[in-house]
């Protein structure tokens, strides 16, 4: 079985639209990896929004996702807490709420790996002061 691993925004855009700047980045990574990507309903309404250029595009997402390219961890009205909790700690660089979400899916699975384009996963922390580590690091052009 493949290693669980999270997915943030960034790399689920970048390997549905071909204009994408990481798409080659993001195939290629894709390609040379085995993962099981774990995210969040937040982080597919961000994808689905920044889709919304073709319905086609979004539709072959929402497809892919409903065939099990992404497992989605669920988030609660309980965790509305702890959203709140790490959005307070990130005063350098604010943290929005899908990112939130995904580091509730880190803490609660114990899933320690991550790909993003952005860096803000370099910065985060969860409960007891661990981090999340973003294995993806696509080369800028």
């Amino acid at each position: 079985m493949p290693q669980s691993i999270l997915v943030d925004t960034g790399p689920l855009i970048a390997l549905f639209d071909r204009d994408d700047a990481f798409h080659a980045a993001v195939i290629e990574f894709i390609s040379a990896n085995r993962y099981r990507f774990i995210s969040t309903t937040a982080v597919l309404t961000e994808v689905s929004h920044m889709l919304d250029f073709n319905t086609t595009v979004q539709i072959d997402f929402l497809e892919w996702v409903m065939n099990g390219g992404v497992m989605l961890h669920p988030i609660h009205q309980s965790d509305i807490a702890r959203i709140v909790e790490l959005t307070k700690t990130c005063h350098d660089r604010p943290m929005d709420f899908a990112d939130a979400t995904l580091l509730i899916a880190a803490e609660r699975t114990g899933l320690r790996q991550i790909i993003s384009i952005d860096s803000d996963f370099d910065i985060y922390r969860l409960s007891g002061n661990s981090a999340v580590e973003n294995v993806f690091r696509p080369r800028f052009r």
